[in-house]
């Protein structure tokens, strides 16, 4: 028996790496995927590959609310309910030797990927999965989350922050039977 049959899953970050990897996997184990990420030729041979019977492609910058919205809209639309929410989307920037040798603006562009990325991707699904009293949201973390000195100063923050974040919606969502991961 197929673990995932009649589940929909939104994936950000689903045209690449774990997250293209995870919506080969959650298709294989009869989910409906739908792939959320910014890079569309990619998301679209991905959905290729998976069939377009079981995945389908959206345009998504998580760190804009309005396309975070937009994509969860859309898996409801198409599938009915949204079961699975994997805010994997995210980025790294580049690493310098020294503190003092990083602007401002590239720690701000990783934190608004992978953090706010993530408080939008769970904002979004618990709008739709609190009404339906289930689901489950999966955020990626890093070991950069529990110690330092294993990333860049901006990756090592994000990852933190969405480990505390995590930890938090968890505590909240989980009396309408939603579970929140990393």
């Amino acid at each position: 028996k197929c673990r995932l049959e009649g589940k929909v899953a939104l994936i950000t970050g689903g045209a690449s790496g774990i997250g293209q990897c995870t919506a080969k996997v959650f298709a294989h184990h009869g989910a409906k995927v739908v792939i959320a990420d910014i890079q569309d030729d990619l998301g679209h041979s991905v959905c290729e590959d998976i069939g377009s019977s079981n995945c389908s492609y959206v345009h998504c910058n998580v760190t804009d609310e309005d396309q975070i919205k937009n994509a969860v809209d859309k898996a409801v639309a198409t599938h009915g309910k949204l079961d699975i929410m994997f805010n994997n989307a995210g980025i790294v920037d580049a690493d310098k030797a020294r503190i003092i040798d990083y602007d401002k603006s590239d720690f701000d562009r990783v934190l608004s990927v992978n953090v706010t990325g993530v408080f939008l991707g769970i904002k979004h699904a618990a709008r739709v999965m609190v009404p339906a009293r289930s689901g489950s949201i999966i955020s990626t973390s890093s070991v950069s989350s529990t110690v330092g000195a294993a990333a860049t100063h901006a990756y090592c923050a994000s990852k933190h922050a969405v480990l505390g974040l995590t930890r938090n919606a968890a505590v909240e969502l989980g009396q309408f039977g939603i579970r929140v991961n990393c």
